[in-house]
């Protein structure tokens, strides 16, 4: 997969599909097809106008560069920091105040209604802020006691 395209940075950090034949077209980005329960599968280069350049099948049939310039488009494009632990919330009824540890560190979030705790596929789960912010809860039995008991209260 690696031999059919290239892609690099341009001088203001744009990404640049290259085609086999040497067809250059700026400013493409990544997105993936199932970013919760296959991140690094069905993964397109979406040109400007929107149509797909390449799809890819699995990230780990890159190359190490050309998959470290995808990850980080992707990073870019995609912002859900996902919950390891729920210290603590205002109330059981909502609207309520979530206190919580991210991977991208300590926050707190507005839960408007239970029904923006969503059930991915088991044991995940997606929870909406009230700002539309959207945090992922990879495997809700991984968490701690306290997180457990918490969120069992909304389940």
């Amino acid at each position: 997969m690696s031999g059919d395209f290239q892609l690099q940075r341009d001088s203001f950090g744009h990404l640049v599909f290259i085609t086999a034949d040497g067809g250059v077209h700026p400013d493409v980005s990544a997105a993936r097809a199932f970013p919760i329960t296959a991140p690094s599968e069905s993964v397109a280069i979406i040109g400007r106008d929107g149509h797909e350049m390449v799809w890819i099948p699995q990230l780990d049939t890159l190359s190490a560069e050309t998959r470290l310039l995808v990850e980080e488009e992707l990073q870019t494009r995609e912002f859900m920091p996902e919950i390891r632990r729920v210290s603590s919330v205002s109330g059981y009824a909502t609207p309520c105040t979530w206190q919580v540890e991210t991977d991208r560190g300590a926050t707190s979030f507005v839960l408007n209604t239970e029904e923006d705790i969503r059930r991915l596929t088991a044991p995940a789960l997606l929870i909406v802020d009230n700002r539309g912010i959207q945090f992922l809860i990879r495997d809700r039995n991984a968490l701690d006691d306290t997180s457990r008991r918490i969120l069992d209260r909304f389940l």
